[in-house]
């Protein structure tokens, strides 16, 4: 997880984003290294985003400027969208009113946890409540 200033395009963050993800651990095997996959809005369709990609042997997934509609990637776009609302239902986190970014990416990981918690106990109450 990375903090940069809103000012700066999401493009020239694309590299140190996909060098930061973590291994994905398997019950069997060896762990993932990098996604297979990556989709993208019309905001990393440029030439070095994509040969970065190649290069680590990413499929990109990229909506096209002037020839692609972005509905096509929509149903993906739709869970991230998703859980960044879940996110700025966090007052706090709406507006960024920490000066180090240390604190407010502890705030991010506290409303996620949050979050996890509140949706398995919603699943366990549900599953619960079943009749025999």
């Amino acid at each position: 997880m990375d903090i940069s200033a809103g000012n700066i395009n999401d493009h020239k963050l694309l590299e140190d984003m996909v060098d930061s993800i973590q291994p994905i651990r398997q019950p069997v095997g060896r762990p993932r290294k990098r996604p297979a996959k990556l989709h993208g809005d019309k905001g990393y369709d440029y030439r070095e985003c994509r040969e970065l990609l190649r290069e680590r042997n990413i499929t990109a997934r990229i909506a096209r400027k002037g020839i692609e509609s972005s509905k096509r990637l929509g149903r993906h776009r739709y869970v991230i969208e998703r859980c960044l609302e879940w996110t700025t239902r966090s007052r706090r986190l709406v507006r960024r009113y920490d000066r180090k970014a240390s604190h407010y990416l502890g705030f991010l990981r506290l409303a996620c946890a949050l979050i996890c918690y509140r949706r398995a106990d919603r699943l366990n109450l549900l599953t619960s409540n079943k009749p025999n």
